[in-house]
């Protein structure tokens, strides 16, 4: 092989490798764009409090301070129509005709009152969610889970 043949065989294979890099280097932001943002839900169950904060004497006061807090972290409004909230005992609070607003929150009461944009009220006289353990579970109106919040044990929710 010739010097200018050995020379020109240099300069395609490093012109190869320099094509190469930029391609892999192009590539990579793209696959890494794909896994950098994880999924975030649409309304997430961002606090419970289970029991009551006072004295559990089942008094509607009390029982209102048990509660579940939805938010939502999007920009835009959210329906609600037709979701569940529920626990491992099945006990089940359905939304109706409520739409959560952007980057907002609501929390839903276990005792009686009167619903409002930022409270709404099961309307039940005992508690709801076990002071040991317990995994909250909110559904969308196709039954799908959206998100679930656990304290006591680990059943894939957050304590």
């Amino acid at each position: 092989m010739s010097a200018s043949a050995s020379f020109t065989a240099r300069r395609l294979a490093a012109a190869a490798l320099v094509a190469g890099a930029l391609v892999s280097v192009a590539a990579l932001p793209a696959t890494a764009a794909d896994h950098a943002r994880p999924h975030r839900a649409q309304v997430e169950i961002s606090a419970v409090q289970h029991g009551s904060t006072g004295r559990e004497d089942h008094s509607n006061r009390s029982l209102n301070r048990e509660r579940a807090q939805l938010t939502n972290p999007t920009r835009h409004a959210i329906s609600l129509d037709g979701w569940t909230l529920s626990d491992e005992d099945g006990h089940t609070y359905t939304f109706h005709h409520y739409r959560l607003a952007p980057q907002s929150t609501v929390r839903v009461h276990t005792g009686k009152g009167r619903d409002t944009h930022g409270d709404r009220y099961q309307n039940r006289r005992t508690y709801v969610w076990d002071d040991d353990r317990d995994t909250v579970t909110l559904r969308d109106n196709r039954g799908r889970t959206v998100d679930d919040y656990s304290w006591g044990h680990r059943r894939g929710g957050r304590h």
